[in-house]
């Protein structure tokens, strides 16, 4: 019976810890993700932000290539990459009179909501990483503390 009481106790615990640690590297890989798409977009100034996360994988990492600028790993530049329970969107947003893409939106969602995470993240060029518990985040989110 004391074996019960401790594991009812301690399963509930257990799962809020790997939600909030899930939560937390979506948040690290946003983070990495913008840092990447920035210096994308030095690298690459005749293209602005690439159009898919792809051109950020591994490849040339010589000034100058924008199709593999080798700024993320492999996993990131999938067309869709997940990572501990969260699944991540690139959206190039906008491009200006000559072709370059000037706005983007990154969104993380939780695989499994309730069980992989709570929370749903947004980022896009400004850096400021957004969070919603109802739905997925956006622009109008409250901003990361």
């Amino acid at each position: 019976m004391p074996l019960l009481i401790i594991a009812a106790i301690a399963i509930p615990n257990l799962l809020r810890a790997r939600m909030a640690a899930n939560e937390a590297s979506a948040v690290g890989t946003l983070r990495t993700l913008n840092v990447a798409l920035v210096g994308y977009s030095a690298r690459c100034a005749t293209q602005g932000y690439p159009a898919t996360l792809g051109a950020l994988g591994p490849g040339d990492p010589r000034p100058g290539n924008c199709s593999h600028a080798h700024l993320v790993a492999a996993e990131l530049a999938a067309a869709v990459p997940t990572s501990n329970g969260y699944r991540f969107f690139y959206i190039p947003n906008a491009s200006d009179s000559g072709g370059r893409v000037v706005r983007f939106a990154l969104a993380a969602d939780p695989i499994n909501p309730g069980a992989s995470g709570q929370r749903h993240f947004f980022s896009d060029e400004t850096g400021v990483i957004r969070w919603s518990t109802t739905a997925s985040a956006d622009a109008q989110s409250e901003p990361l503390q």
